[in-house]
């Protein structure tokens, strides 16, 4: 089937509170005006509960079914923008210098928010539907603190669906993989402890730059000679800060940067090189060192039950030959990752079209996709909840 008549009727309307969150964007857990429109809509549309302050400002409401079912399926949406300032010159773009919502977490939460909407109005399901509007998915893992206030049992979430727009592919398109869709994203910095003194005389220092410069020579092999081939790892240096004049040759030297990977084995086999790596090249030049390996987003892991039920209703909505069912994993990371470490569920791409990448300054969220992200949560509720 396409898109359904009642989710292209309710285009309009929310595409007016994509723009209004656009032009207002808020970020990491400071979402409190999002929050509270989102808590305001779902009291209009007579949502049965709205739960607000999970997660410190996370909002979910519950709209239950015609029927005595007692099972609950949640969708997520996150709410969010990014420390960017806006260049799109859109009529509504950012009213706030620095921030603008550059990752369409404007159109997810609008989505959901028409799709909360339709299923008030129909209830045509047997059970429990959670809405379920994140804040701080944007580095500050609020998936993660709402899945640690309990969220899951107290509205006995027994599955979890996410969605996320992906610009490159066409509006009305799905794309979806079981198995690992996204990376997690570990953080590492390392601090060099050298002997800083005149450059002109480097033998009487030990200089944390020349060390610094192998370290991240050296990185580099982790992918190339201690990873698998067939398996994937990036390992990116992201800072080197060091020195504060031509002649002095610095006591520190800092080096930060990023390791993604896939699974686990992986993930602790990168982190193992890593230390061992930054240990032996310090040890060699007589310096010591300092390493923080922050262990954040995991792997987002699909599912593969509520993956084939995803393609289902994508193919239903978008039509079969419009979704890929094996994307190719991204590099880049999600905290929905934790919901779905929780519960069982899967994360979907639906497509945003020809437009700027997520995370530019030109980005915008496109509206034509609003009514196609509107049926596939729709659907899937009432797929799920025997409708």
């Amino acid at each position: 089937m396409p898109i359904l008549n009642r989710a292209a009727e309710l285009q309009d309307e929310v595409t007016e509170w994509r723009r209004h969150i656009h032009a207002r964007p808020e970020l990491l857990f400071a979402v409190e005006n999002t929050a509270a429109f989102v808590a305001e809509k779902l009291k209009e549309f007579g949502v049965d509960e709205i739960v607000t302050g999970i997660g410190r400002t996370g909002v979910v409401g519950l709209i239950k079914g015609k029927g005595e079912g007692a099972r609950t399926i949640g969708l997520r949406a996150d709410m969010d923008a990014l420390p960017l300032t806006e260049i799109s010159g859109k009529p509504w773009a950012s009213t706030t210098p620095g921030k603008m919502h550059a990752c369409g977490h404007d159109g997810h939460t609008a989505m959901l928010l028409g799709a909360a909407k339709y299923l008030a109005e129909t209830r045509n399901f047997n059970g429990n539907i959670a809405v379920i509007f994140q804040p701080a998915e944007e580095g500050g893992g609020g998936g993660n603190l709402m899945v640690k206030d309990g969220m899951m049992e107290r509205f006995g979430i027994e599955e979890v669906y996410g969605m996320h727009n992906l610009p490159g592919l066409p509006v009305g398109h799905f794309a979806i993989r079981s198995g690992a869709i996204m990376a997690a994203t570990d953080e590492f910095t390392i601090t060099i402890k050298g002997r800083g003194g005149h450059a002109a005389q480097p033998h009487r220092t030990i200089d944390p730059i020349a060390i610094g410069a192998q370290i991240v020579s050296n990185l580099q092999l982790i992918a190339s000679r201690s990873v698998d081939p067939l398996r994937s790892v990036v390992v990116s240096v992201t800072k080197f800060n060091a020195g504060f004049a031509h002649n002095v040759i610095p006591n520190d030297a800092t080096i930060a940067g990023t390791v993604r990977t896939l699974d686990e084995e992986v993930r602790n086999l990168a982190e193992t090189r890593l230390k061992q790596v930054v240990n032996g090249l310090v040890a060699a030049h007589g310096a010591e060192v300092d390493i923080n390996f922050n262990r954040n987003y995991p792997v987002t892991f699909n599912h593969a039950t509520e993956t084939g039920h995803a393609l289902r209703i994508a193919g239903e909505i978008a039509g079969a030959g419009n979704v890929n069912a094996e994307i190719d994993p991204m590099m880049g990371g999600e905290d929905f990752s934790y919901m779905l470490n929780a519960r069982p569920g899967a994360f979907i791409f639906i497509g945003n079209g020809d437009t700027a990448g997520l995370h530019n300054a030109a980005y915008d969220f496109n509206d034509e996709t609003i009514a196609h992200g509107i049926s596939y949560w729709v659907r899937l509720a009432e797929h799920r909840l025997g409708a």
